[in-house]
């Protein structure tokens, strides 16, 4: 885990802020006051890079429909092949989450 690197009290209190939001709103206000506008788009992007690349969207679909370089597909893509798991993971609770809203409506 190249993550690993950063490990510290700082990056614990990071991460403990973000598990500290209790919704969609507070989340809202924190990264717009924690990050610059093409930073929020960046993750936003790297993380539909990984839902279309799961669904099986080609590298020329993405990056028409999310203007994602091909280096950032394939950093994606790395991770997905590579990494943590974290991508599949934050998927499926989102996936998840949608289809029990879905089936409450």
């Amino acid at each position: 885990m190249q993550i690993n690197k950063l490990r510290g009290r700082e990056l614990d209190q990071l991460f403990r802020a973000i598990l500290s939001l209790k919704d969609l709103e507070e989340c809202y206000r924190f990264f717009d006051d924690l990050c610059t506008v093409n930073e929020i788009q960046a993750l936003a992007q790297r993380l539909e890079v990984a839902r279309m690349l799961r669904e099986g969207y080609t590298y020329h679909k993405i990056e028409t429909e999310t203007g994602a370089s091909t280096a950032t597909i394939s950093r994606v893509k790395r991770c997905l092949n590579y990494g943590n798991d974290a991508y599949a993971m934050a998927l499926d609770r989102i996936y998840n989450e949608q289809q029990g809203e879905a089936g409450s409506q």
